[in-house]
C-alpha cells in the first residue's frame, strides 16, 4: 500500500489547495483528501473539483507545478507517491508519463463514449478533458481574411508577405512546441524546417506569452499571430473592443493544429476507483465546469461549448497525434534551434 502522506517540495510546487464538502480549505494537519490531484493545469481548478465534492463526497486535494517537474516527483516517489491523479496540460506530456508507466490502463465505456479516440490514449491510459485551438489571430484593420492560405495557413505564414507582420510565442514554450512537432508530422521534417526558416527570416517577433502577443496586435506592432483560442476570448471578455479576430487555420487542408489538458489515474493510487470516478465525472457531468471558466473547447462532443467561444464558429481540427507530440517534441526543439527561431 502507498502511504497516504502530503508533504511539499521547495522549488517544485506553485499551490496547494484543498477541498472538502461544506469546508473550505483543509490544513495540512487534518485528515489527507480522498484523493490527491498533481496538476500542471494551474487555473479555475476550484470550481470544478469543488462542484465534484459537492456531488459524490469525495474530497480533492491537489498541488501544482511544472509538466516536467511534476512528472519526475511522480518517479522519484514511486510506489510512495500520494497521487492519485496526474493532469497535463500537453498531449506529448500525457503520452511520456504513460510511456513511463506512471499511469494505469482503465476501463471505462463511460470514458471511451465521452472522449473521441484521438483524444485519448488507446490502452485507456490518459483522457482529455478539455481541448484548445491553437489558430491564427490578426488585426482586421490591417489584415484581409483573403491573404491567408486556406490549405496551409501555418505554412502560409512563411510567404514573404508577411515580412515584418508576424509575432509568435518562443520556442521554449510547449505550445510552439507542439504545433512544430506537429508540423514535422503532418510535412516531414525538412518540410517544416522550410517553414519555420520563413517565419524567422520574415522576421518574426517573439513574445514570452499570449497575452503580449495579443496587446501587440491589438496596437499593430504586427498584423498576425498564432495563439491558443482562449487567450482571445479572456481577453475580448475584458476588453470587447480589442482590434483583434481569429483565423481557423487551415480549414481546407489538414486542419486547425489543437491539443489537450488531460488526466490519468496513477498507477499504484490507493484510490483508483474514486480517482477514475473523477476522471470520468470531468468528461461527462462535469465537461461545462471545467472548461467553461477558461473558454476551453469540451472533448465530449455531447457537451455545447460557452457562447464565449461558441461566437468563434465551428471548424474542421487537425486529428490530434499524441505519440508525434511526445516523441518529436525533442526533434523539435532541434528544428526551431537549427531554423534560428528564439
Amino acid at each position: 500500500m502507498r502511504r497516504r502522506s502530503l508533504y511539499v517540495t521547495t522549488g517544485i510546487l506553485t499551490a496547494l489547495t484543498t477541498l472538502v464538502t461544506g469546508c473550505g480549505t483543509l490544513g495540512l494537519g487534518e485528515q489527507p483528501a480522498d484523493l490527491q490531484i498533481y496538476s500542471a493545469r494551474h487555473y479555475d481548478l476550484e470550481g470544478a473539483f469543488g462542484d465534484f465534492t459537492d456531488e459524490t463526497g469525495i474530497s480533492v486535494e491537489f498541488i501544482t507545478g511544472d509538466d516536467a517537474e511534476l512528472l519526475e516527483r511522480l518517479k522519484a516517489e514511486g510506489d510512495d507517491s500520494p497521487a492519485d491523479v496526474f493532469m497535463t496540460v500537453d498531449a506529448g506530456n500525457l503520452w511520456n508519463a504513460a510511456r513511463q508507466d506512471e499511469l494505469a490502463a482503465l476501463d471505462s465505456a463511460t470514458l471511451d463514449e465521452a472522449v473521441p479516440e484521438d483524444l485519448r490514449d488507446p490502452q485507456g491510459r490518459w483522457y482529455g478533458l478539455a481541448m484548445r485551438a491553437r489558430t491564427v489571430t490578426y488585426n482586421p484593420d490591417n489584415v484581409d481574411t483573403a491573404e491567408f492560405d486556406p490549405e496551409e495557413t501555418y505554412a502560409g505564414l512563411a510567404d514573404p508577405k508577411w515580412q515584418d507582420r508576424l509575432c509568435m510565442r518562443d520556442a521554449t514554450s510547449a505550445y510552439t512546441q507542439s504545433l512544430v512537432a506537429s508540423l514535422i508530422d503532418l510535412h516531414g521534417r525538412e518540410r517544416a524546417l522550410e517553414i519555420v526558416e520563413g517565419w524567422v527570416d520574415n522576421g518574426v517577433q517573439i513574445m514570452s506569452n499570449d497575452i503580449l502577443l495579443l496587446e501587440a496586435i491589438d496596437a499593430g506592432t504586427c498584423d498576425v499571430g498564432i495563439n491558443n483560442h482562449y487567450y482571445l476570448a479572456r481577453t475580448l471578455e475584458e476588453n470587447p473592443d480589442l482590434k483583434v479576430d481569429l483565423f481557423w487555420a487551415s480549414q481546407e487542408g489538414a486542419g486547425t493544429h489543437v491539443n489537450i489538458s488531460g488526466a490519468g489515474v496513477v498507477e499504484g493510487s490507493d484510490n483508483a476507483e474514486d480517482a477514475q470516478r473523477l476522471i470520468e465525472w470531468l468528461a461527462t457531468d462535469g465537461q461545462n465546469a471545467f472548461v467553461d471558466a477558461n473558454h476551453e473547447f469540451p472533448v465530449n462532443p455531447s457537451v455545447e461549448p460557452a457562447p464565449s467561444i461558441a461566437a468563434f464558429g465551428e471548424f474542421e481540427r487537425m486529428p490530434l497525434n499524441a505519440e508525434a507530440y511526445g516523441d518529436l517534441n525533442a526533434e523539435a526543439v532541434d528544428l526551431l534551434a537549427e531554423a534560428g527561431y528564439q
